[in-house]
C-alpha cells in the first residue's frame, strides 16, 4: 500500500496481483472493491458521498473557521479503529485532539490487528480506550471530524452546531467524504483506510498550522 506521485492511495501489491491474476472480471472487480472500499456497501456509500460533494449538499461539512478551533475531536461508531487512529495521528503531529464513538462501550480496546496495522505506520494504539459520546465533555472550540455524512447529520440532531462539524475525508487526496468502517473487513482494506486517514489528518494539520489555529499544541 502506498501513494502515487499525486498523493493518491494505491492498491496494495497483493491486491493488484490477485486482481490481475484472475481470469474472471467479477473476481477482479471484487478484489478492487475489497482493497479500496471494503465491501460493495462501502463502494456505494463512497459514490453517494462523492455525489453529495458534486451536488453541494455536503458543503456545510467541508470547511470551518480554523482560527476558532481549539481541539480536534475525531468521531466514528466504535472509537476503536477510524477515530482512534486519526486521534493518535493528530496528537503525534502536535495537535490538541480527542476521539469518541457514537455507538461504543466505554473502555473498549483497539482490535489487535488494527494495533498491528497502525504500528506499521508508526502509530501506537495499544493504550487507546473507547469513549462514548455520552461520556465526552465538550469544550469551546471543539471541531468534530466525522468519517461519514450520516455521522455529521446525527451530531446535528444531538445539538452540535453544524459549524463545529466537518468531514475528515474532505482533506484526503483525493477527496473521500465516506471513509468506510474497516471493522471485520479484510486486512487490505484496513490498511487502505489507515492510509486515507493518515493523509487526511496530515493535510488538515497543514491547514491548521497555516491558519494559526490555537489547537496546535506543539511544534512537530
Amino acid at each position: 500500500m502506498g501513494e502515487d506521485g499525486r498523493g493518491r492511495v494505491g492498491l496494495p501489491t497483493g491486491a493488484v496481483a490477485q486482481a490481475a491474476g484472475s481470469s474472471s472480471l467479477a473476481a477482479r472487480a471484487r478484489a478492487l472493491i475489497e482493497a479500496n472500499h471494503g465491501t460493495h456497501r462501502g463502494l456505494v456509500r463512497a459514490v453517494l458521498g462523492q455525489l453529495e460533494y458534486i451536488c453541494g449538499t455536503a458543503d456545510d461539512y467541508l470547511e470551518c473557521d480554523f482560527r476558532t478551533v481549539k481541539r480536534l475531536v475525531f468521531v466514528c461508531l466504535g472509537n476503536i479503529n477510524r477515530s482512534a487512529f486519526a486521534h493518535i495521528c493528530a496528537v503525534s503531529l502536535g495537535m490538541r485532539a480527542a476521539s469518541v464513538g457514537l455507538a461504543t462501550t466505554a473502555g473498549a480496546g483497539v482490535p489487535a490487528r488494527t494495533v498491528d496495522a497502525a504500528a506499521q505506520l508508526g502509530r501506537d494504539l495499544a493504550g487507546h480506550r473507547a469513549t462514548p459520546l455520552a461520556d465526552f465533555r465538550r469544550e469551546t472550540g471543539d471541531l468534530f471530524l466525522v468519517m461519514e455524512l450520516r455521522h455529521a447529520r446525527l451530531l446535528r440532531k444531538l445539538g452540535i452546531p453544524g459549524d463545529q462539524i466537518a468531514l475528515l475525508g474532505a482533506w484526503a487526496m483525493p477527496v473521500r467524504l465516506h471513509i468506510h468502517d474497516p471493522h471485520g473487513l479484510s486486512d487490505r482494506y484496513l490498511m487502505t483506510c489507515l492510509h486515507v486517514l493518515d493523509t487526511a489528518v496530515r493535510n488538515l494539520v497543514k491547514r491548521l498550522r497555516h491558519e494559526g489555529s490555537p489547537c496546535v499544541s506543539l511544534v512537530a
